[in-house]
């Protein structure tokens, strides 16, 4: 109970927003206000009901509040907040926001607010949706995320987007004036019949009210109140991610530098060097944070790593008369994205060097694979008595040649579980994966995307692996790359291969760059899409096109499509249709604009092509 309860009061203005946008515009500000802050605090001991039976506070949360803002709620009575005032949101975004989605249901407007103010993935938000009982969570995730919000874009909507703060202004004088008097009859009547039932014997002792704690932020920056996971939870749990990790390392009993690493995070002095992911907060914690590693990485170089109840990593460098800190997030982190971090990088941050990572304790073997030569084996890291691991991981001299690092879980946990990751210069390194072609042998039901350690997906990724240089190391989780069409190319060149990068962040947020590869050749960008579904759980339909050139010299417009596209037609300054999931005609003219791509699906529905503009939405 009190762990839920704190997670209310730390994130209140969160849970205040999530109700309110979830309320329906029609029922007024004075009203969803106070129904917001009904259907938060009621939300409090079911939540912690869920969260006793093994469910993360956070997401037990979310759900209760969901169900209450989008369930039907009794009509409030008028003595509610405070009476004779109408109040309203100070945060003027709020009215805009809530216009925005006016059109979408209850469910959908939640679904917006926990994928794009909360920074929640897709899948989790469905998944708290369908809790909340939500009929057709996806669909309303997928409506939900259609909205692009527009209020406080770029500033600090926490901020701004609070329904708690608030205006007032009397309501009508004359009206209240009567209802005063009648009310103060009423209490009369009440008060004698009360004096009678007391005199009778039955009256009893007034409820407690009650009060609502505030966080003791000193408190959270106690190094003798940190949380120290024993070492064999992660053995016996159903949740692997940071929250089972063991506090490690030479001086986790080192008090002084445990108080100097919590005090710099409180009040960091000046000259300390902070860095911080997309989207992250750099604020101190609010309880207590949970130590995962306390020690010397390298010579001179001692390392504190923190995480708090908001799912932020922290780590506090100190080398010498220096210091640094660095936030990422954690957002919905599993056995692989939670699987490693990184405690020291070649000298200080430097991208060449030597590498120190932290493994999860559920890491039996760990190896250095260089994605540059797939049939090479990987070369086998010894893992310290601490769990860290030594490597060049990082250090990659050109494209096809990134080094990763690839682990293989504790037959405790899962058997035969192996998984490769990539050091992008994040905190952590990012997760690979691979999709192969529908046709390819044993993929014909595959949708989802699978370990990249099998001998298809590392040659795939051999060649691909110039694309992670574009990728932010401290934004994104996991890369995936999928490919979703072989061509025929016109003049018999051969087979051409398209596929689609898909690079997920830790926000919920995808970017995608889709690329053709002809036989022989470089790969041609089609499009790069940033903040898209496509390509993922939520986009699984893409349509592409790019214009390539053949040996000959002539320059052809190609587009390509995914499993459910029947057919493809051009249109504008190319004119052609082509049954199937492939299309090949003359280009356009030098200097005229780009054809129109259309594909029409099995289902009967359209998509256009993507390019950076549309996305290619239905």
């Amino acid at each position: 109970m009190r762990q839920v309860e704190a997670v209310v009061v730390e994130r209140y203005p969160r849970w205040m927003r999530l109700a309110y946008l979830t309320l329906p515009a029609k029922l007024g500000r004075h009203t969803r206000v106070l129904r917001a802050h009904r259907a938060v605090q009621q939300s409090l001991y079911p939540a912690s009901r869920r969260a006793a039976r093994g469910e993360d506070p956070l997401d037990a949360l979310r759900t209760e509040v969901v169900r209450r803002a989008a369930g039907r709620m009794l009509p409030l009575p008028p003595w509610v907040g405070v009476w004779g005032l109408r109040i309203w949101p100070s945060a003027e975004g709020l009215d805009e926001a809530s216009q925005d989605l006016a059109a979408l249901s209850a469910f959908a407007r939640a679904a917006h607010v926990l994928c794009r103010w909360e920074g929640l993935s897709e899948e989790t938000a469905a998944r708290i949706l369908a809790s909340a009982g939500a009929p057709d969570p996806v669909g309303a995730v997928r409506g939900g995320v259609a909205v692009v919000p527009q209020a406080a874009a770029g500033g600090d909507r926490d901020a701004v987007m609070y329904p708690g703060h608030v205006h007032t202004r009397p309501a009508d004088l004359l009206l209240r004036r009567t209802r005063v008097r009648t009310g103060w009859a009423g209490l009369g009547a009440l008060a004698l019949c009360a004096a009678v039932a007391t005199a009778s014997g039955g009256g009893g002792a007034p409820a407690p009210v009650p009060k609502a704690g505030a966080p003791a932020a000193l408190a959270a920056l106690d190094p003798g109140r940190l949380v120290r996971v024993p070492g064999r939870v992660w053995s016996d749990t159903g949740r692997l991610d940071f929250t089972a990790w063991p506090a490690r390392g030479g001086r986790t009993a080192d008090r002084a530098l445990l108080t100097r690493a919590l005090a710099t995070w409180g009040t960091p002095p000046a000259g300390t060097a902070i860095t911080a992911a997309p989207a992250t907060a750099t604020r101190p914690p609010l309880q207590s944070p949970q130590l995962l590693y306390a020690g010397q990485p390298g010579k001179g170089v001692s390392v504190v790593v923190l995480l708090d109840a908001d799912r932020r990593l922290v780590r506090y460098t100190e080398h010498g008369t220096a210091r640094s800190l660095d936030f990422a997030r954690t957002d919905d982190a599993n056995v692989t994205t939670a699987a490693s971090l990184v405690l020291r990088r070649g000298s200080g941050n430097a991208e060449a060097g030597p590498v120190v990572q932290l493994l999860a304790p559920w890491i039996a073997t760990a190896a250095v694979r260089d994605l540059g030569a797939p049939a090479t084996p990987p070369r086998p890291l010894p893992i310290g008595a601490d769990g860290t691991v030594t490597s060049q991981v990082g250090s990659g001299a050109g494209c096809g040649m990134e080094p990763a690092l690839e682990m293989a879980s504790s037959a405790r946990i899962v058997e035969k579980h192996a998984f490769l990751l990539a050091d992008l210069g994040g905190l952590m390194p990012v997760h690979l994966t691979y999709t192969p072609l529908p046709e390819a042998a044993g993929a014909v039901h595959v949708r989802q995307p699978r370990e990249a350690t099998g001998k298809a997906a590392l040659e795939r990724w051999g060649r691909e692996a110039c694309v992670l240089r574009e990728v932010d190391g401290q934004a994104v989780r996991s890369v995936n790359l999928w490919d979703f069409s072989r061509a025929d190319l016109p003049e018999g060149a051969g087979q051409a291969l398209w596929s689609c990068v898909r690079a997920t962040h830790w926000t919920g947020r995808g970017d995608v760059t889709v690329s053709v590869r002809p036989p022989g050749g470089e790969p041609v960008t089609a499009a790069r899409v940033p903040e898209t579904a496509a390509c993922g759980r939520f986009g699984q339909h893409v349509l592409a096109g790019a214009v390539w050139r053949a040996p000959s010299g002539r320059a052809y417009q190609l587009a390509a499509g995914s499993r459910e596209v029947a057919e493809i037609t051009a249109s504008g300054s190319v004119r052609a249709r082509a049954t199937g999931r492939t299309f090949a005609a003359p280009a356009a003219p030098p200097g005229a604009a780009p054809p129109v791509l259309t594909a029409h699906l099995h289902s009967g529905t359209s998509l256009t092509a993507l390019d950076g503009a549309s996305g290619g939405r239905d």
